[in-house]
């Protein structure tokens, strides 16, 4: 294992926005940086971005992803890390989208990144995610929106990423995401303002 060491002193507040695909997350952490200056940050996009860089790490990063393997959990950490580190000093807060998906990752992130006030969930069936998502593979050209992959990523959302709302339910604030954007965002600020 990298050692990555001792956790970052963040003083302001780190929030994990958790919810399964097509639950709006993205969409509201948009909001949530437009009225309140957050920072956002997707595990995704941070390696995404490192691949795009061809540096050694995402030509390594490139060839696992290539493959459909995971990313070592060590490597995801030290770019949540670093894009936290880098903003620390101008921020007003951190918004750490779709992670952790596993309890695992939830406890090394406390551990080795730096401590979460608290956890934003929206709540969405998996027939209206799927709705959505189907929905968006019309013109978002992703591949996977599509229906036999988003049942996968549902199922697995709710295997993995569940347990992490439940370990941590006392930090967890629930936003039913069935209502429109507005709505939804009404609830969020609702919460936010009290941060």
């Amino acid at each position: 294992m990298t050692d990555i060491g001792a956790p970052l002193d963040i003083k302001v507040p780190v929030v994990w926005v958790l919810g399964g695909p097509g639950s709006g997350k993205g969409t509201q952490c948009a909001k949530i940086v437009e009225k309140y200056g957050y920072v956002h940050i997707s595990s995704g996009d941070l390696l995404r971005d490192e691949v795009a860089k061809a540096t050694p790490l995402g030509q390594q990063l490139s060839a696992i992803m290539t493959k459909g393997e995971l990313v070592p959990l060590e490597t995801v950490l030290q770019l949540l890390k670093n894009a936290i580190k880098e903003k620390a000093d101008s921020a007003k807060g951190f918004l750490i989208d779709g992670y952790p998906r596993t309890v695992e990752q939830g406890e090394k992130f406390t551990s080795l990144v730096c401590s979460v006030k608290a956890i934003v969930f929206f709540d969405l069936s998996d027939d209206l995610m799927a709705a959505r998502l189907l929905e968006r593979g019309k013109s978002s050209g992703r591949a996977d929106d599509n229906e036999e992959t988003i049942r996968k990523r549902l199922q697995t959302f709710r295997n993995e990423s569940m347990p992490v709302v439940e370990k941590y339910a006392s930090m967890v604030v629930t936003i039913p995401a069935t209502d429109p954007v507005d709505v939804v965002f009404g609830k969020v600020v609702a919460f936010m303002d009290k941060l």
